[in-house]
């Protein structure tokens, strides 16, 4: 017999989905009593019977959705199977706390939150966003979050002292003694590498704030905390690029004395909401001024800027949310959106030989593929060819993690690391997604570039 869980006090605000009302009108193709939604969980309960069965989740076709049913070919790691467990957990069949059931655990342990059913399904079932509310209140009754998890959800939060630390991957690298302790201790796969650091950040080397040229247009550059990190590089391409452009860029800075701004992509992946919250309000309060003015906000790394425009909205964080979404653009949508509107003033030189590019699973989950390809068209005698690969597996710290680790490299090796491994020694990389060139690393022994560093290359000498 079923036992109704107590009313669900959600931590994501899901009043988007409030205004479905009864399912049984709902027009999505016509919901039967068996399709209504369950009784608890309110707007988070709508959301999950958003899905009508179709079962395009399921599909093997061309395309992101779904990356681990098309890894596993299991139907409980499809997006259908997650969505049906969830609305029976909030109908009480999963007992009356079933957010730390067996079923619901199981259920959304391998979804990578690929974006892939937002855009993909034809009713748009959103299982990323319904995953972090699931964890978010796994947490909290379980009253605790486990250490990996809280040491990859607080990367941003001590990444500025990950450059001390790079002897531990290193000696790991050497001892597997060592690789084997950190699987056992802390879950973190043995066969993965751990993530560089760079010896100097991006943001500490630049001025706090830009001298504006009458004439210029201005723009924001907002560098994630990867890109500031790990890849400072890839934010100096990004840099040069639009400075070569004949842009005004400002680099999204906090005051003097603060922490790097982060998104809070990390927080938000493995449910912490109220660490999210912070630094998206954080971020806001930095990047609202420029939105007001109605500046272009230049993202780099795809789930840190596309967030902005996507789970922003379900923080409950006000009508700034609007306007920054509205001006965040990734870089390569920036320069297609400039050149479509014969504003673009950036020549390049030849660049003779082949570039593959794999699309991070949000660069095509939110349609920003043809832009990149726009892009590199720009460069004479450069010959793009685009992998047909869905996830690449890694999906942020899902590689990293023992249980999850062949999985991830099962979705690498359905396209992406045999495509990469035939490609000769001289192709060109690009992987836009700081997990994906981690997987192409470990899995291809190959290294990628951001869009930006390619274009950098390709710049005609002022």
């Amino acid at each position: 017999m079923s036992e109704k869980p107590a009313q669900l006090q959600t931590k994501l605000d899901w009043s988007a989905y409030e205004s479905y009302g009864s399912f049984g009108s709902f027009d999505f193709g016509g919901f039967g009593e068996s399709e209504a939604a369950p009784a608890a969980g309110g707007g988070y309960a709508k959301a999950a019977a958003v899905c009508m069965g179709k079962r395009h989740c399921q599909k093997k076709d061309k395309g992101v959705m779904c990356p681990s049913f098309r890894a596993t070919d299991d139907e409980k790691h499809s997006t259908h199977h997650r969505a049906v467990t969830l609305k029976a957990a909030l109908d009480g069949e999963l007992g009356a706390h079933p957010f730390l059931s067996k079923e619901l655990t199981e259920a959304m342990e391998y979804c990578v939150s690929c974006k892939g059913c937002k855009s993909e399904c034809p009713h748009g079932v959103d299982m990323a966003l319904l995953r972090v509310e699931a964890l978010a209140q796994r947490w909290q009754r379980l009253g605790h979050v486990p250490l990996r998890e809280r040491l990859f959800a607080f990367t941003p939060r001590y990444a500025k002292h990950l450059k001390h630390l790079n002897w531990v991957g290193a000696l790991r690298a050497r001892l597997p003694l060592l690789s084997k302790a950190m699987q056992r201790w802390l879950g973190i796969a043995e066969k993965r590498s751990l993530p560089k650091a760079a010896a100097r950040d991006f943001i500490s080397s630049q001025p706090q704030s830009v001298t504006v040229s009458e004439g210029k247009p201005e723009v924001v550059l907002l560098v994630d905390t990867f890109s500031n990190h790990l890849d400072p590089q890839i934010a100096q391409a990004a840099l040069e690029v639009l400075q070569s452009a004949g842009y005004t860029v400002h680099i999204a800075q906090p005051a003097t004395g603060e922490r790097a701004l982060c998104c809070g992509r990390t927080f938000h992946s493995n449910g912490l909401i109220d660490e999210a919250r912070a630094e998206a309000t954080r971020l806001l309060d930095v990047l609202s001024p420029f939105a007001e003015r109605g500046l272009p906000i230049i993202g780099l790394e795809p789930s840190c800027l596309l967030m902005l425009r996507d789970e922003y909205h379900s923080l409950g964080l006000g009508e700034r949310v609007g306007k920054v979404a509205n001006a965040a653009v990734l870089l390569e949508e920036f320069l297609a959106r400039e050149l479509d509107a014969k504003r673009l003033q950036l020549d390049f030189q030849p660049l003779l030989g082949k570039v593959l590019v794999h699309g991070h699973c949000h660069q095509k989950a939110f349609g920003v593929m043809p832009a990149v390809a726009k892009v590199l068209a720009l460069v004479p005698d450069l010959q793009a060819e685009f992998i047909e690969s869905s996830c690449c597996g890694m999906a942020g710290s899902f590689g990293m993690e023992a249980e999850h680790y062949e999985v991830s490299m099962q979705m690498g090796e359905l396209s992406l690391l045999p495509t990469v491994r035939a490609a000769e020694a001289d192709t060109l990389l690009i992987a836009n997604g700081t997990s994906c060139r981690h997987q192409i690393r470990d899995g291809a022994m190959r290294e990628s570039l951001h869009i930006a560093q390619v274009l950098q290359r390709a710049i005609l000498p002022q």
